[in-house]
């Protein structure tokens, strides 16, 4: 790909940013260093090597989803200013 001022503008269009001439030419050339690298990267021999999603071999790492005992709703209600059956009752704080 050839990194020009047409592209750097068409960049410029896109990010609706303006960049001065000394900014488009250092511009150019750090995109030319990232398309280099990146045409590197396609010349590795990648064959036998496994498509990955991920780095490592760990599949799941969260626990299973068990039911538990929470506290006890006549311990949390116990000290509520007013209470119906299992719910909170408390005064009104916002309009």
């Amino acid at each position: 790909m050839q990194i020009d001022d047409k592209l750097i503008s068409y960049l410029e269009d896109l990010s609706c940013l303006t960049f001065e001439d000394d900014q488009k030419q250092k511009l150019t050339g750090e995109l030319e260093k990232i398309l280099d690298s990146m045409a590197r990267l396609g010349e590795l021999d990648t064959e036998n090597i496994p498509e990955r999603s991920h780095p490592f071999d760990n599949v799941n790492a969260f626990r299973a989803d068990e039911t538990e005992a929470s506290f006890d709703p006549e311990l949390i209600l116990k000290n509520a200013p007013d209470r119906d059956f299992e719910t909170l009752i408390a005064p009104k704080t916002v309009e």
